[in-house]
């Protein structure tokens, strides 16, 4: 029996600035996850991973990474791909110290 395939997002890292990117369904790189296109078939996955890896001016790390339908657009699953929505994690600063004022 075969399993069942779960909804994915391209993701990887921006080349020069390292930030946590989406891959869009009008093939743009987006820093925010809910912009990203959400692909349930697995086919169209391996097509559209095997274009963002060959974006190499642009991304490095390109991978497919699980993810669900939400209110405003795909959410992570997992841990590790919610933390990288939201920046360095080493002290507060860029996106984090943005995020922290009132």
């Amino acid at each position: 029996m075969s399993r069942q395939f779960t909804p994915k997002v391209v993701t990887a890292n921006a080349l020069l600035e390292g930030d946590a990117v989406w891959l869009t369904e009008d093939d743009r790189w987006t820093r925010d996850i809910a912009e990203a296109e959400l692909i349930e078939d697995e086919a169209h996955a391996q097509i559209r991973l095997i274009d963002a890896q060959s974006r190499k001016a642009e991304v490095v790390g390109a991978y497919l990474a699980d993810a669900k339908a939400g209110t405003a657009g795909p959410e992570p699953v997992h841990f590790r791909e919610a933390f990288r929505t939201r920046g360095p994690s080493n002290y507060a600063h860029g996106k984090q110290e943005h995020a922290s004022r009132p």
